[in-house]
């Protein structure tokens, strides 16, 4: 793929925003309320937690499968088009109402062919956020945010129509997202990677080999693993702390916005460490986050402050996983390094969260889940640190 003019870039930039600001807004509908719509309908606490679980499962195989073919075709932008039509093709099927297995094969289908949408996305998207070869955070963050306003307008909007109307709606908001999925995938630019077909696709073996890529991705593991508590369990925690509804909200728009305002910004602050450096502060802010959840959850004062460090602890932590990612996994392989983020940072944790964490809680209390992710945290820490160490040898034998 050859440069874009300066015009031609921005249009092109403007088209991944509006995938992404797209696509977000269905997580920001689709995950706070299928359990809510799934009750509506009448099925238990066990038919819902196997439901909403199915997610979690596609990460574990979808996105890999999906980026080892965009990098053997250089089709990527052409992949994701077809992902979202299949998509949304296969939630109609949520408007009929055959049992508990007929959802689970529908539901099974459409996260097959979405969750691997963002990673291709951001492998499609990677020669457009480099300058002279560097990743371009301004850029990167910019098409980012309006991801996170796309949650942010998304979940706000469906709660008060779902207030006032009730959860019968829930399919046709799923449909009518999902075709704005397809519109925005439409609009990107026909973006192919050449691919010779005598020439030997690379391995992706020898990279994982390498010592700082396992350590990366070890303390993504844990880093996302920690997060999982929040995304998971931290509405049902403040519940039982006696937050009212309203702050809950609020203190989950309160993460959002400043997540919004570090993809803004982050092009002032990346520069001031190195990448690896800033992997370590994130995953510090990290346990620090834990911490003051775990123990101070009940002061607010504190508790927003918790929120807040999701500016480190998920924006910057992602921004410097991608820039990261680009580096180890350039080229043809770059389509199975986005996958196997996925796979390690949000397949793995989120069912392995999920399902330990509601044992914890089940026999030891919602408290319990923050203090085993204090726990993880400084295991990602631990982590990070190697990746630092490993970057700065000679800063480390200074020391």
């Amino acid at each position: 793929m050859t440069a874009a003019a300066p015009s031609a870039r921005r249009r092109h930039l403007f088209s991944f925003a509006a995938l992404s600001a797209s696509y977000f807004a269905h997580i920001g509908f689709f995950n706070p309320y299928l359990p809510l719509w799934l009750k509506d309908l009448g099925l238990g606490i066990f038919a819902i937690s196997l439901l909403t679980s199915i997610q979690g499962v596609t990460r574990l195989f979808a996105p890999y499968a999906w980026g080892a073919l965009s990098d053997h075709t250089g089709e990527r932008v052409k992949l994701l088009r077809f992902g979202a039509m299949v998509a949304l093709l296969s939630s109609l099927g949520l408007w009929f109402d055959f049992g508990v297995w007929w959802l689970a094969a529908v539901l099974l289908v459409m996260f097959t062919h979405t969750s691997a949408m963002m990673p291709m996305s951001e492998a499609a998207m990677a020669h457009l956020v480099s300058s002279s070869g560097a990743f371009d955070a301004r850029s990167y963050g910019r098409v980012r945010l309006w991801g996170s306003l796309g949650f942010l307008v998304t979940v706000f909007l469906a709660g008060a129509w779902f207030e006032q109307f009730g959860m019968a709606h829930f399919p046709a908001w799923n449909v009518l997202i999902l075709l704005a999925v397809v519109v925005s995938a439409g609009l990107l630019p026909d973006l192919r990677e050449e691919v010779h077909p005598h020439e030997r696709k690379p391995a992706v073996w020898p990279v994982l080999r390498q010592r700082p890529v396992r350590w990366l991705f070890a303390s993504v593991f844990f880093h996302v693993l920690a997060h999982m508590c929040i995304y998971v369990f931290f509405s049902l925690y403040l519940d039982a702390l006696g937050y009212s509804k309203v702050m809950i909200g609020l203190l989950w728009a309160v993460s959002v916005l400043v997540e919004i305002g570090w993809f803004f910004t982050q092009s002032r602050w990346l520069p001031l460490l190195s990448l690896t450096g800033w992997l370590v502060l994130c995953a510090a802010a990290m346990v620090l986050r834990m911490g003051l959840t775990t123990s101070s959850a009940a002061v607010l004062p504190l508790l927003l402050l918790a929120q807040m460090l999701h500016a480190l602890t998920f924006a910057a932590h992602h921004s410097v996983c991608v820039a990261l990612l680009s580096h180890h996994f350039p080229g043809r392989l770059r389509g199975r390094g986005q996958a196997l983020f996925t796979v390690i940072a949000y397949g793995f944790p989120g069912v392995l969260g999920g399902l330990a964490g509601g044992a914890l809680s089940s026999s030891y209390g919602l408290a319990s889940v923050f203090t085993a992710s204090f726990v993880v945290s400084l295991m990602a820490l631990a982590c990070a640190f190697k990746v630092w160490r490993l970057q700065h040898p000679a800063t480390v034998a200074r020391g």
